[in-house]
């Protein structure tokens, strides 16, 4: 029973103050005051974009340093969450892969930057997208832990439809997913339609070439028909935004259930990758919607503040800090 109000106290409620519990046993208090800390991360640095996105730079319990980015859109508002201090995949395109992984992190310090948002921004977001610095698919048994967390209704009680898991095509950890029908909703980081392309931009895809991803991404869909798939697809200028990558795309994801995310690349400083032409980019998502398929060009949020897709590695204060939202 004290187990249970504990529970809702904590996450249904975000309350951290464990005394005020009303009726908790005097013994029960005193042991979780000497074995508990409900502290949350120190937060290093705020940033507010123009378009009201916020990002929380935070420190961990180590001294190791993650970001969380809160992204408004009336009544609708997302938060994104770091899986890994880093990230070892090293897509090409992705500022964040340059540091490198450090290592993974708990299910709490997950939770935690949940419960930073809520208390930063003053009330819960509707929408949580795993979609932050590292791969969530290696970090699979705490991201796990946190997808069912956040979505039991005793917990934080998010609808499992709210809840969106990204990967960049690991495809055991998608297996496992539709194995221990997590859930969540899940995410491919496609980025090309050829194995030669993907291979250059994404070397995961020389484990999980395309053919076997894709073939995951069919299981998930006949496991689970009435979730729909994201497909993120980055649009890199001259590399995968032709008119035939467009009818590839088409060929290869029209049979699945998904919206098609496409997100002009967002330049960082050095980056060997340009952002397309406007029109280019209406081409694309034209040829997608002439087949049949939900296409978005995705807007950028808190470009301004360095929270855009892909741009979160920057230097802060001196010291590189590794950022969240690269999904």
């Amino acid at each position: 029973m004290h187990a249970e109000r504990l529970h809702a106290w904590l996450y249904r409620h975000g309350r951290r103050d464990l005394s005020a519990l009303p009726e908790l046993p005097r013994p029960l208090a005193g042991l979780l005051a000497q074995r508990v800390s409900p502290s949350l991360p120190e937060v290093i640095r705020q940033q507010i974009s123009v378009d009201g996105t916020c990002k929380y730079l935070l420190r961990l319990e180590d001294g190791e340093q993650v970001e969380t980015v809160v992204i408004p859109a009336g009544g609708r508002t997302t938060q994104c969450i770091s899986t890994q201090a880093g990230c070892a995949l090293g897509c090409r395109f992705c500022l964040t892969a340059t540091g490198g992984l450090r290592r993974n992190l708990r299910r709490g310090e997950m939770v935690a930057q949940l419960l930073t948002g809520w208390q930063q921004g003053g009330e819960r977001v509707r929408n949580l997208v795993l979609m932050g610095m590292g791969e969530p698919m290696h970090n699979y048994d705490a991201v796990a832990d946190f997808v069912r967390l956040v979505t039991d209704p005793a917990g934080f009680a998010f609808a499992p439809r709210h809840v969106t898991l990204s990967t960049v095509g690991v495809v055991p950890g998608i297996t496992r997913m539709v194995d221990e029908r997590l859930p969540c909703n899940l995410a491919i980081s496609l980025n090309a339609t050829t194995d030669a392309v993907r291979d250059r931009l994404m070397p995961v895809n020389r484990k999980y070439p395309l053919a076997t991803l894709l073939a995951a991404m069919h299981r998930f869909a006949e496991t689970f028909p009435k979730r729909r798939m994201l497909v993120a697809y980055v649009l890199l200028a001259g590399v995968n935004d032709s008119a035939a990558d467009a009818e590839r795309l088409a060929a290869m994801v029209r049979d699945l259930p998904c919206t098609v995310n496409l997100l002009p690349f967002n330049p960082w400083p050095g980056a060997p990758w340009r952002r397309p032409d406007d029109g280019v980019v209406s081409r694309f998502r034209a040829i997608l919607s002439a087949a049949g398929l939900v296409a978005v060009v995705r807007e950028p949020r808190g470009r301004d503040i360095d929270a855009a897709c892909g741009q979160l590695l920057r230097r802060q204060d001196g010291e590189l800090s590794k950022g969240v939202c690269d999904g």
